[in-house]
């Protein structure tokens, strides 16, 4: 059975959420992905085959694990099921680019505001509200964005002071829309 860890392998969450964290060399952990049904990740795509990556499931949760040297094996090719399956991996692999370039939006950002702000931009983006509903905790937001967590909440006070957001537990407000 390939491991996460080791073998060239892709997974795909069928049930469940599951977060994939790197744990830099001083103890920080950085979220890097918050992945639920029909999420994809792998050594590969994700990068986890390094040790300083976790995988924990954040649910009770069911992931397939498929082996990439069984996948591109040239007799598959040749059954329908195969290329509409393969269809839906690209698909699916597809809109996993699109997140992965989000994040770098956000990530290359300097300013905490900025990144905050990228971050709201891309959930209304997603679904066109003025209230976004976090999916995690403010924690684990910071982490996403890799910011320190007493300074993200400084900075979402200034923008809630400066009336471009309000917040109600998870619920966040854009004003400025």
């Amino acid at each position: 059975m390939p491991t996460i860890k080791s073998e060239n392998i892709v997974c795909i969450v069928m049930e469940g959420e599951i977060q994939i964290k790197y744990i830099e060399y001083n103890g920080n952990e950085i979220v890097m992905e918050n992945l639920s049904k029909d999420g994809v990740f792998g050594t590969d795509i994700s990068g986890t085959n390094n040790d300083n990556f976790e995988i924990l499931s954040k649910t009770n949760s069911e992931i397939l694990v498929i082996d990439y040297e069984n996948l591109v094996n040239p007799k598959n090719s040749n059954h329908t099921y195969f290329n509409i399956f393969l269809m839906n991996l690209f698909d699916i692999t597809s809109t996993k680019f699109g997140k992965i370039n989000k994040r770098i939006r956000i990530l290359e950002k300097k300013q905490i505001r900025d990144k905050l702000l990228e971050f709201f931009e891309n959930e209304y983006m997603d679904n066109p509200s003025k209230s976004i509903y976090l999916k995690v905790s403010l924690k684990e937001l910071a982490d996403y964005i890799a910011v320190n967590r007493s300074a993200m909440f400084r900075e979402l006070r200034h923008l809630k002071d400066d009336k471009l957001i309000s917040i109600n537990g998870r619920k966040i407000t854009l004003l400025y829309k």
